[in-house]
């Protein structure tokens, strides 16, 4: 091969360069027992900075109890492949597992129909206001700014590309949404969608009231609700019931561990009436040529590689894995379980929302009801707060000042199941001894 292409050696073919060649043999740890192997990869996990600590982190990732059943039947062999699963003669259970997913999200979301999932939460915002855009052939997509930043930041990036406008409302005195701006907003005519997330970034139920939603659909625009905690769907009422006709989310919440940033699962629900709109692929019920159930990829044609660029979307595979993760958590807990453990999340959040603003110097900045997080404004910095919580092996919540250059003395602090109380009481001890010296900016 060499030859044919006319070069005399590997070295001269590749061409490193001689500044980081490596000349000298490479040592490499003598082989291992398996225990000696074990327990080097702990000592490797000791290294980790977070172990050990409690955290009160969410922000659109969020710990929850991953039962042992969505392991045990997730990494069974017939469910991992290096592609995705798709062809209808040989992955009749997947195809059953990815369509008992599209299930649940729509009952979770009450809409008609659901995708095959997609890469995770930010992206489906990015391609259910694509959608939008197809639905009603403007370029205009009005958001909130509660909706989470990182989601605003992919929509403004797939946006550029498309030559779309985003235009943001703010959020009020209460968390929520300010709607003051929507029928200016939505005078012009050229309002593909408005977006609104809820619960939004900071915590608050931030659904549109009826009368919003009203004037949205008489302005031709498409209502979009953007979920970051999937488990909130569980408690509130559903994005169909109070006007949404597209739903983009975030599905780590149900059995996918936070792993240190994904992978994630996102997901896009709709009406009936955007249904050929949906990105990515869509598992149906059939029946064989003998009559039986059959499960086959239904209502796409491979756009994204016979149309190419007059494709509807770009999306190409989806998060199976982690859908089935989804799926299995979904099918274990049953209505009554997720209920339960959306209604845990609440009272935790509730415990810790009273035990931190019961301190001297804290109070909570938005009074709006809210699922498992909220925010709350101490004394002196976040920052500064945060990193004195961190020397006392604790993780406070995230630093709003990163986003919100005016909430830069605002935490927003999460509870889950997993949150206990001794943990709590802990923070709050923390809390209470350091206020005078993050004010101070020590």
């Amino acid at each position: 091969m060499l030859a044919a292409i006319g070069v005399a050696s590997l070295d001269e073919l590749v061409r490193v360069p001689d500044a980081v060649a490596l000349r000298a043999p490479v040592e490499v740890t003598p082989q291992l027992s398996e225990i000696e192997i074990a327990e080097r990869f702990r000592r490797f996990a000791d290294r980790t900075s977070a172990a050990g600590y409690d955290s009160f982190l969410g922000a659109g990732a969020y710990r929850h109890y991953v039962p042992p059943v969505v392991g045990a039947l997730a990494m069974r062999g017939e469910f991992l492949t290096a592609y995705t699963p798709y062809q209808a003669e040989v992955s009749q259970g997947y195809l059953q597992a990815i369509y008992e997913w599209q299930t649940y999200i729509a009952l979770l979301t009450g809409l008609d129909v659901a995708n095959a999932s997609v890469y995770d939460g930010a992206t489906a915002l990015a391609e259910a206001a694509i959608m939008a855009v197809n639905a009603t052939g403007r370029k205009r997509i009005v958001v909130s700014r509660a909706v989470h930043p990182n989601y605003r930041a992919v929509l403004r990036t797939y946006a550029e590309g498309l030559e779309l406008d985003i235009v943001e409302l703010p959020y009020g005195a209460d968390g929520r949404t300010d709607l003051r701006g929507l029928d200016e907003a939505l005078a012009g005519g050229d309002v593909a969608a408005v977006v609104v997330q809820s619960p939004n970034f900071f915590g608050a139920i931030d659904a549109l009231p009826a009368a919003a939603a009203a004037r949205i659909k008489a302005a031709k625009a498409v209502a979009i609700a953007a979920v970051a905690e999937a488990l909130s769907l569980a408690a509130l009422a559903t994005p169909a019931s109070w006007g949404a006709e597209i739903c983009a989310g975030e599905a780590q919440s149900f059995g996918n561990a936070v792993a240190y940033g994904g992978p994630h699962v996102g997901f896009i629900a709709a009406t009936n009436e955007h249904l050929r709109r949906i990105p990515g692929r869509l598992v149906g019920k059939s029946l064989d040529g003998e009559g039986r159930t059959a499960y086959v990829l239904t209502l796409q044609a491979r756009e994204q590689h016979i149309r190419r660029e007059k494709a509807t979307s770009n999306i190409c595979t989806n998060q199976a894995h982690c859908a089935l993760c989804a799926t299995i958590y979904l099918a274990a807990l049953g209505k009554t379980g997720l209920r339960d453990c959306a209604a845990l999340n609440v009272a935790r959040a509730n415990e810790l929302r009273a035990k931190v603003t019961a301190l001297d110097g804290f109070v909570a900045k938005f009074d709006a009801p809210a699922f498992n997080e909220f925010v709350v404004r101490v004394p002196g910095r976040a920052a500064d707060v945060l990193r004195a919580l961190e020397r006392r092996t604790i993780l406070g919540g995230l630093d709003l000042g990163r986003f919100y250059p005016e909430l830069d003395d605002c935490i927003l602090m999460t509870a889950t199941e997993l949150t206990t109380s001794a943990q709590i009481d802990r923070l709050a001890d923390a809390l209470a001894e350091i206020p005078a010296r993050a004010a101070a900016h020590v």
